[in-house]
């Protein structure tokens, strides 16, 4: 019986490296990283030289033809990423019109969505840095409102207000509003922190929390003002002056039109 038991067929030990064989070449086609084509690596030279081409004819004036600053005029961008490119020019903020503390807030982009990905790609070549958010976390549809807000009030109101409206700082600056801004430039924002905005990357802030945040910004949005007039939602202190402002208005003219009436 353990004879029996004990003997295999000839060719069992062959099946089974042919087997192996099979399930290694598998696996490993499957794991491996992909080597990048001549035709994708050419394509990433073309958007590289063109964006740079873009740069220099937009953008050297101030950051310099290499794109390493210029003293009062603009500072180096060797390392802000792809993604800090990307929301200062997505939005209009560069290239700015003039000079000044901030750029203004009549945005107007300049630039198409395939012009600003070549500049971009270039600045990205400059130094490691944030690189634009992938939709995952971008998309306010799979993040949680609730937590988005708690982030917010604690990291974000004291200078957008809770309502995401935007507020007054100091040395002429402000705070935008980011109420109706995209997913993606919010990300962007938080991830770059432009002008006096600190920076929340991945360290303090990961990437689902951030889509949390705008969760909550579109949850905002979309629910709207049921009392009307938000009054730059500031809260009930304007809201208080507007009601007391008219309201004494109406009384003393009232009063002026009853002394008429009675002389």
């Amino acid at each position: 019986m353990n004879a029996l038991t004990s003997r295999r067929h000839p060719s069992a030990v062959v099946l089974l490296l042919l087997l192996g064989l099979l399930l290694t070449g598998t696996a490993y086609a499957a794991l491996a990283p992909k080597q990048a084509t001549a035709a994708s690596t050419a394509a990433g030279a073309d958007q590289v030289a063109y964006g740079k081409e873009l740069f220099v004819a937009n953008c050297a004036t101030c950051h310099g033809a290499n794109g390493l600053g210029i003293d009062q005029a603009g500072p180096s961008l060797a390392g802000v990423g792809a993604a800090s490119v990307d929301f200062q020019m997505g939005t209009g903020r560069m290239p700015m019109t003039e000079p000044g503390v901030q750029a203004k807030d009549d945005l107007q982009v300049k630039f198409t969505d395939e012009e600003i990905s070549d500049i971009a790609a270039y600045v990205a070549t400059l130094g490691p840095g944030p690189s634009v958010p992938d939709e995952e976390y971008t998309d306010g549809s799979k993040g949680d409102p609730g937590k988005g807000g708690q982030i917010f009030r604690v990291n974000c109101a004291m200078c957008h207000n809770s309502a995401g409206a935007g507020g007054a700082l100091t040395r002429g600056k402000d705070a935008p509003s980011v109420q109706g801004v995209s997913g993606k430039h919010i990300y962007e924002a938080m991830e770059t922190g432009p002008q006096s905005m600190p920076v929340f990357n991945d360290a303090n802030l990961s990437p689902e929390s951030k889509r949390d945040v705008i969760a909550y910004l579109e949850a905002q949005q979309e629910a709207g003002n049921p009392g009307g007039n938000p009054l730059g939602s500031l809260g009930p202190v304007p809201e208080g002056l507007f009601i007391w402002t008219i309201g004494l208005g109406l009384l003393v003219g009232f009063a002026v039109w009853l002394g008429q009436k009675s002389a």
